[in-house]
């Protein structure tokens, strides 16, 4: 199994509702959020890759005009976390390309969400 992934970067702001009162996430913050997009495949394509890095550009466009300083409560249905950022991203990345196998996103260098299904 041949395995890429590459890194995205965005920053935005939000609110995480329903967190208990004094919760720090609970009021307006905001992150510069890492991404990375995985992908696999059993073969290489017909110039030997699993798939051209340089084509994984529309991913970052997708990033920079859905997510990039905005506030994601206003963009994203339903819940804002990392995690629900990673599946949001991923529906995105796997209707482009059946080889990808997961998403992360790190809020800040010591935390990771990935979404794997």
């Amino acid at each position: 199994m041949y395995t890429i992934s590459k890194q995205f970067s965005f920053s935005a702001s939000h609110i995480i509702e329903g967190l208990p009162e004094g919760h720090p996430c609970s009021r307006l913050h905001g992150h510069n959020y890492v991404v990375e997009l995985a992908l696999a495949s059993e073969e290489l394509n017909e110039t030997g890759f699993v798939v051209d890095y340089n084509e994984l550009s529309v991913f970052k466009k997708i990033i920079d005009d859905t997510l990039d300083h905005r506030h994601l409560n206003d963009v994203l249905s339903g819940f804002t976390t990392a995690e629900a950022i990673a599946k949001y991203l991923y529906d995105h990345a796997k209707a482009m390309w059946p080889e990808v196998v997961s998403v992360s996103v790190s809020e800040t260098p010591k935390t990771n969400a990935v979404y794997r299904p």
